[in-house]
């Protein structure tokens, strides 16, 4: 079945590939560099001081793997030194409308989810079953 609209999944389509999709959107980096190409293209250098915690490694991956996935583009200026810019894909356009939600619903219930961490955290151990 599809989503909840109770209609089969088209032939030959296969319900668990959507976890493919589901990687990018669950991967720590993906969501918050999408984010920060809504607002235009950006240098590596412009996204890593951006994005508090992410290493250079990362950063070079995760860039890869948007771009394998149709996500964003790198365009190569060959001057010296090369300037090297990322941009949205319009596909990439739509995951970031899609995924806005959920990063405005991040940031408004993040000091309740520290505020029920600390509190969970404080509770005595449970007893062994």
């Amino acid at each position: 079945m599809s989503a909840a609209d109770g209609e089969p999944w088209p032939a030959g389509e296969d319900p668990c590939r959507t976890r493919e999709v589901l990687d990018i959107v669950g991967n720590k980096w993906s969501l918050l560099v999408v984010r920060n190409l809504s607002e235009g293209p950006r240098r590596f250098t412009e996204l890593k001081r951006a994005i508090d915690g992410i290493s250079q490694r990362m950063l070079t991956v995760t860039l890869r793997g948007l771009e394998r996935d149709g996500i964003l583009t790198r365009t190569v200026r060959n001057v010296m030194p090369p300037h090297v810019t990322y941009a949205l894909t319009p596909m990439g356009r739509t995951l970031r409308e899609a995924t806005l939600p959920l990063l405005e619903w991040s940031t408004a219930h993040l000091a309740h989810i520290d505020t029920a961490r600390a509190e969970y955290d404080a509770r005595p151990p449970a007893p062994s079953a």
